[in-house]
């Protein structure tokens, strides 16, 4: 018994690694069992990935393992190798591209957990990895390890379903069956509630038709079934269900704290970033409310969020809270006598009521304006990193959604 990890077969034009495992485990002996399926997600800023951050793994138990090492050698040098190198050249996206850069492992006994760790908060070096009992291939070494060490502490699942060849275009799936899906108990992030869009489908090429998202095996394996048996969703090749670390919050630490210094808006796009004693944080206007949060603050707010390092020291917001605001607007006194508000009557001339007429020194009197928010706030379900923990999952504001004031 051992583990297979695979990884960066995809890239902006085409491909998913799923469907190149899925691929692979159809060629298998029958005499090799197939266990665990994992889909891990990393590092969502490691500077050389393709189309995501998710490599796969899966538990094989051969009746004779070097046969199964002499099929993964030939497997590799017909359709894994040829992989290499492939990117968009269209202008599919304004990312940096990198050439895919395919790589496998197998190892007898996973390595230790800390490889998953590090690779699923920073940058790790394929130097860096452990040694695998057999190896394939480039960089793609690195997230196929890291899905084999994945300690699995905090676990969903992904029933996905790949196209049949050849299929482009539109995916077709069945809107009621979509409906349904999205309604029963243990499904997640299948829709967005703000646009009703599905969120089950990629939008871009890609062979797969759905991945469908739930806190069990048996509810993501129900969800696929009855989305491939109704009518309106276009045939399938296949599907398996992958246990995952989507939605566990396992690349971020522990919160940040920070007093802002100033805050900068994008004029066109409207991205804001936060100068704060920790450096600065940024707020994508797809970030919804965590954008609108991050533009309403001043220098001296106090404020908490949660987010990744880039390698320039930039933290990329995923929820952000306000801890504590200066006043945002001054206004007159009132007169004590009349409960009217005072005027001035010019420069260094102090103050005096319009009604009956007593001056007063010249001052001010802050007003405290709410914030737009109470609480943690998060991006919209469409625009939240694959990993990120949904705050209600985290018991954060007691549980509860954030309230807008």
């Amino acid at each position: 018994m051992g583990w297979l990890g695979l990884d960066d077969t995809d890239h902006l034009g085409g491909g998913c690694t799923t469907h190149t495992l899925w691929r692979l485990l159809a060629s298998l002996p029958s005499s090799v069992q197939v266990g665990e399926l994992r889909l891990v997600r990393l590092w969502p800023l490691a500077p050389g990935r393709t189309r995501g951050n998710a490599a796969v793994a899966v538990e094989l138990n051969p009746t004779d393992r070097d046969a199964l090492m002499a099929h993964l050698d030939c497997y590799w040098s017909a359709h894994l190798e040829p992989l290499s190198g492939l990117v968009e050249s269209s202008h599919h996206s304004d990312r940096v591209q990198h050439p895919t850069d395919p790589g496998m492992v197998w190892f007898d006994q996973p390595p230790s957990s800390a490889l998953y760790w590090r690779a699923v908060r920073q940058h790790v070096h394929a130097d860096e990895l452990p040694v695998a009992d057999r190896s394939w291939g480039g960089l793609g070494r690195v997230g196929a390890t890291a899905a084999i060490a994945w300690p699995a502490t905090t676990v969903t699942y992904e029933a996905i379903a790949w196209r049949m060849e050849g299929q482009t275009g539109p995916r077709g799936v069945d809107g009621e069956a979509l409906a349904e899906v999205d309604g029963m108990e243990g499904t997640f992030l299948t829709r967005d509630p703000r646009r009703g869009a599905a969120l089950l489908a990629p939008r871009g090429p890609s062979p797969v038709l759905f991945g469908v998202r739930a806190h069990d095996e048996g509810t993501a394996a129900d969800a696929a079934r009855v989305l491939l048996e109704a009518a309106g969703t276009e045939a399938a090749s296949g599907w398996r269900v992958f246990a995952t670390n989507q939605a566990s919050g396992d690349h971020l630490g522990e919160d940040a704290s920070a007093l802002v210094e100033a805050v900068e808006v994008d004029p066109v796009r409207k991205h804001a970033i936060v100068q704060t004693d920790d450096g600065p944080w940024l707020a994508y206007v797809e970030s919804g409310d965590v954008n609108r949060l991050a533009r309403w603050l001043r220098a001296g707010d106090r404020i908490d969020g949660r987010g990744l390092m880039d390698e320039t020291g930039r933290r990329h917001l995923e929820a952000l809270r306000l801890v504590q605001h200066v006043p945002r607007q001054h206004q007159r006194p009132l007169c004590g006598a009349c409960n009217v508000r005072l005027k001035s009557m010019g420069r260094s001339q102090g103050l005096r009521c319009p009604q009956c007429k007593e001056r007063t020194s010249d001052r001010w009197e802050e007003v405290n304006i709410p914030p737009p928010f109470d609480g943690w706030v998060e991006p919209p379900d469409g625009a939240r990193r694959h990993l990120a923990q949904p705050l209600a999952w985290e018991g954060r504001n007691d549980g509860e959604e954030h309230q807008k004031v």
